[in-house]
C-alpha cells in the first residue's frame, strides 16, 4: 500500500460503518453531540476574538489616528491573509495528526494574541497582534470540519456543520455586546485619564475576551479523536511523521522558501518559470494598486497571500496528484468556492460596518449597539445557520443540488432587507430589520462547508477545507471590509458604500448557478477520477 492513500474495506468484510476513536472504541451519538457542543464553543471564541474589532472601531480610530481604510485592513486583510495562508499547512497537519490537540494549541495561541492586542500602543503593534490571532485561528475550522465529518454521517453533514458554524454568530454577537459594554463603562469610569496602566476601554475589551480562551483550550485537549474515514468505510492510514509533513507544507507557502520547496519536489523548469513569473506579476500589480489607491500594506499582504496560494497549488500537484485534481480541478468545487466567497464578501463587509454605521449615522452609543445589534445578530445568525443546514440536508435528500440552492436563496432574499435597513431614517427600524437580515445572510454557511466535504476523499478533507477557507477569506474577509471602507472614503457616505457592496451577491448567484450544473457529474465521477490519478484502495 502506498502511504497516504485511502484504504476501502472490502464490502464482504465491512461491518456497518460507525464512528470510533483511535483505540477502536465506538463513539456513540451522545458523545458525538457532546464534542459538537464543545467545538461550537471554540468557534464562539474564534469569532468573539475576531468580531470585537467592529464595535471598537470608532475608539481605535480616535486613539490611534487612523481612518476607515486602515480599520478595514486591520479587521480584514491583516487578519485574513495570514489566516488563509497558514490554514494550508495547518490543514495538512489536521489531515495527518491529532485534530483535537491542534485545535487546542491554536486556541491557546490566538487567545494570547487577542490579549496582547489589548497592550498595543500603536497601529503597527495592533496589526501585528491581529496577524497572530489570524495564524492561531487558522487551526480551528479545517480541523473541526474534518473531525465532525468523521463523527456524523454524510446525510447529516450540512446540519452538523451548520450547528458548528452557528458559533460565528454567537461569537460575533457576544463580541459586540461585551466590547460595547466594556468600552463604554471603562472609558466613562476613567474619563479623567486615571485608568490603570493607562489602558483605554478598547484595550481592556481585548484582554477580557482573550484570556478565558486558555481554559477552553485545556477542555478541548481532553476530547477523543475519531478515526479518520471509518464512518465512510475509507480508512486513512496514519502518517508516521506528521510534523515533517507540516513543515513541508509550510515551506510550500512561505516566501522565499517556496522556490526551495519546488526544487526539493523536483519541479521542472516550466513550473519554476511559472512561479517566478507569477511573483513578478503579483509584485507589479501590488505596486500599481498601491500607487493608485494607497494603503500599500493592503496590497502587499494580498500579494504575498496570492503568491503563497499559487506556490502551494504547484507543490500539491507535485506531491499528491489525486488531491490536487479533486481540490483544485473539480469545476463544481471551484464555482461553489467562488459563489460562497462572494456571499462572505457581503457578510463580512456589511456585517462589519453595520455597528460603525449605527454609531456614525444614527448616533447610537457603543453600549446600545452592542446590546441590541449584538443580541439580535447572535440569535438570528444562530437560527439562520442552523435552519440553513437542516434545509440543505432535506433538499439534498430529494435533489443533488439542494445545498447549493440554499446558497442561491442566501444570495437573493436578503437584498431588499439590506437596502431597507440602510436607507430608513428610523434607528429602531434598523434594529428590527437586522434580525431577518442576519437570519437570511447566514443560511449558506453549513451548505458551503458540507459541499466541500462531499467532493473530496476523507484523507484530504481538512486540506480541501483549508483551500475553501482560503478563497472565502481572501474574497470575503480580506476584500469585503476593506473595499467598503475605501468606498466610504471615496464616496463620503458609509451608507452608499455598504449598498454598493451588496452587488457581490449577484456574482455569488452566478457562480452557484454554474456549480449546480456540474454537481451530479463531479460527485459521481470522484472515485473514478481519483483512481485514474493513482489513488489506491478505492
Amino acid at each position: 500500500m502506498q502511504r497516504g492513500h485511502a484504504v476501502r474495506v472490502p464490502e464482504e468484510e465491512a461491518p456497518e460503518p460507525v464512528a470510533r476513536d483511535q483505540r477502536g472504541a465506538t463513539i456513540g451519538p451522545a458523545y458525538a453531540n457532546y464534542m459538537l457542543g464543545v467545538l461550537v464553543l471554540v468557534y464562539v471564541f474564534n469569532f468573539l476574538d475576531r468580531q470585537i474589532v467592529s464595535i471598537l472601531a470608532e475608539r481605535i480610530k480616535h486613539d490611534l489616528g487612523v481612518g476607515d481604510g486602515e480599520i478595514g485592513f486591520l479587521y480584514g486583510t491583516a487578519f485574513a491573509v495570514f489566516y488563509a495562508v497558514f490554514g494550508i499547512p495547518l490543514g495538512r497537519l489536521a489531515d495527518v495528526w491529532d485534530r483535537r490537540r491542534l485545535i487546542a494549541l491554536g486556541l491557546g495561541f490566538w487567545s494570547v494574541m487577542t490579549a496582547l492586542s489589548g497592550l498595543a500602543r500603536s497601529f503597527g503593534q495592533l496589526a501585528a497582534a491581529r496577524i497572530g490571532v489570524g495564524i492561531g485561528e487558522a487551526s480551528a475550522s479545517p480541523s473541526a470540519f474534518s473531525l465532525l465529518s468523521d463523527l456524523f454521517p454524510a446525510a447529516r453533514r450540512a446540519t452538523v456543520l451548520a450547528i458548528y458554524s452557528s458559533g460565528i454568530y454567537l461569537g460575533a454577537g457576544l463580541g459586540l455586546f461585551i466590547g460595547g459594554l466594556v468600552v463604554d463603562r471603562w472609558d466613562l469610569a476613567y474619563a479623567a485619564g486615571t485608568a490603570p496602566l493607562g489602558l483605554r476601554g478598547w484595550q481592556v475589551a481585548f484582554l477580557v475576551v482573550g484570556l478565558p480562551g486558555l481554559l477552553l483550550a485545556l477542555w478541548v485537549a481532553s476530547l477523543r479523536e475519531p478515526e479518520r474515514g471509518a464512518l465512510d468505510g475509507i480508512v486513512a492510514p496514519r502518517e508516521p511523521n506528521p510534523w515533517r509533513e507540516f513543515a513541508r507544507e509550510l515551506r510550500a507557502v512561505v516566501p522565499p522558501f517556496t522556490i526551495a520547496h519546488l526544487l526539493a519536489e523536483h519541479a521542472g523548469p516550466r513550473v519554476l518559470t511559472t512561479n517566478l513569473m507569477s511573483a513578478l506579476a503579483i509584485a507589479a500589480g501590488a505596486t500599481v494598486l498601491s500607487f493608485l489607491l494607497g494603503t500599500p500594506a493592503q496590497w502587499i499582504a494580498l500579494g504575498v497571500g496570492l503568491y503563497a496560494a499559487i506556490s502551494w497549488a504547484q507543490a500539491l500537484a507535485l506531491r499528491d496528484r489525486p488531491a490536487f485534481a479533486l481540490i483544485l480541478r473539480t469545476p463544481t468545487l471551484r464555482n461553489a468556492n467562488l459563489g460562497f466567497s462572494f456571499l462572505a464578501f457581503t457578510g463580512y463587509g456589511v456585517g462589519f460596518w453595520l455597528a460603525p454605521f449605527l454609531v456614525r449615522v444614527h448616533g447610537a452609543s457603543e453600549a446600545q449597539v452592542g446590546l441590541l445589534l449584538g443580541g439580535s445578530s447572535a440569535l438570528a445568525g444562530w437560527l439562520g445557520v442552523t435552519f440553513g443546514g437542516v434545509l440543505a440536508d432535506r433538499w439534498r435528500a430529494t435533489r443533488a443540488d439542494g445545498r447549493l440552492r440554499v446558497g442561491m436563496v442566501t444570495a437573493l432574499v436578503p437584498l431588499p432587507l439590506a437596502l431597507a435597513l440602510l436607507f430608513t431614517r428610523s434607528t429602531w427600524l434598523v434594529y428590527v430589520l437586522s434580525f431577518p437580515l442576519s437570519l437570511t445572510t447566514s443560511l449558506w454557511i453549513g451548505p458551503g462547508a458540507s459541499t466541500v466535504q462531499d467532493l473530496v476523499l476523507p484523507r484530504m478533507r481538512a486540506s480541501a477545507s483549508a483551500a475553501y477557507l482560503l478563497v472565502v477569506t481572501f474574497i470575503g474577509l480580506a476584500l469585503g471590509p476593506y473595499t467598503i471602507g475605501r468606498l466610504s472614503v471615496a464616496l463620503g457616505d458609509l451608507r452608499l458604500a455598504m449598498a454598493v457592496g451588496l452587488c457581490a451577491n449577484f456574482a455569488a448567484a452566478f457562480f452557484l448557478w454554474r456549480a449546480m450544473r456540474t454537481l451530479e457529474r463531479d460527485q459521481s465521477s470522484m472515485m473514478r477520477r481519483a483512481r485514474g490519478l493513482g489513488e489506491r484502495g478505492l
